[in-house]
């Protein structure tokens, strides 16, 4: 990922305008262009506001399509961010669908997958799966420790979906 001011500065003000042809011209030119730092923060933050379905829908795209692994970081920054639960549950699923290495934030992933709505803990559930063979075993036993503290009140339905994530750090 590179830095470039003036590449975010020119997303920040498409973005802060709001032109619809303009904003899906610069999401369309990010696809070939050196990923660069702030882009995806940018694009989330918008993605959390726009009530446009096509540009949500281009925004996703792109972060599925994410190879570069330096946007990483980057990623879990924005799941961070008090974003709405609809934006932190499609930037969690970006992490599997881009098919990237997200095996050293597996404690974020876990985390969210406790605190979160069922629909996001089958995302967290998901990109924990896609990486389960990266974790180390000692990885793997304090997510097991962590998951079976904080997972004393959950609905039934995440109750079994727990017992399975458990079961899949085993």
């Amino acid at each position: 990922m590179i830095i470039s001011e003036k590449k975010l500065k020119e997303l920040e003000l498409v973005l802060i305008r709001g032109n619809d042809l303009k904003v899906t011209e610069s999401i369309k030119s990010l696809r070939k262009e050196i990923p660069f730092k702030g882009a995806i923060s940018l694009l989330a933050s918008f993605y959390d506001r726009s009530n446009d379905a096509g540009i949500r829908k281009m925004i996703k795209e792109f972060l599925n399509d994410l190879k570069d692994k330096s946007a990483r970081e980057e990623v879990i920054d924005c799941i961070r961010k008090r974003n709405s639960a609809e934006t932190r549950k499609m930037l969690i699923s970006s992490c599997w669908q881009s098919g990237l290495d997200y095996s050293g934030y597996s404690a974020v992933f876990a985390h969210y997958f406790l605190e979160e709505d069922y629909s996001t803990a089958v995302e967290c559930f998901s990109v924990i799966e896609s990486s389960v063979n990266k974790i180390s075993r000692s990885q793997k036993d304090e997510l097991i420790k962590m998951i079976r503290q904080k997972s004393g009140n959950e609905v039934r339905d995440k109750h079994s979906l727990t017992l399975e994530l458990i079961s899949l750090l085993t």
